[in-house]
């Protein structure tokens, strides 16, 4: 992990997701160890988190452990990734994706962020 990717866990959710989503958006990955397209999708989503250095932070959730949060949040199939900007859900993904969907599904989600953080 690094100051930008971190655990999270169903007491910590509303912390680590909701209250830190006002200072950057965050993309919350629910996956299950024993999910193939999330051993996939994993490591993709923390080489964004480097190669973005800072401008959105990844919330990693292990569903089999937090099964809470995957029903809070209707998930049906992993890895399920929901992006959080401003304390709300602004988008989401399900399954594994290539490189190029991530930057631009990353790319959307600052731009939304921006926008919401100048319009106060």
């Amino acid at each position: 992990m690094s100051d930008y990717s971190y655990n999270v866990e169903e007491d910590s959710f509303d912390e680590l997701v909701v209250a830190r989503s006002h200072e950057l958006p965050i993309l919350v990955d629910i996956s299950a160890e024993w999910c193939a397209p999330c051993r996939v999708l994993g490591p993709l989503l923390h080489k964004m988190v480097f190669d973005y250095n800072g401008k959105f932070y990844l919330g990693v959730v292990d569903a089999d452990e937090n099964m809470k949060i995957a029903g809070r949040h209707k998930v049906r199939g992993f890895p399920t990734v929901v992006a959080y900007s401003h304390g709300v859900e602004v988008d989401r993904f399900h399954s594994s994706q290539t490189e190029s969907f991530l930057r631009n599904f990353i790319d959307n989600v600052i731009a939304k962020h921006a926008a919401t953080t100048t319009a106060k």
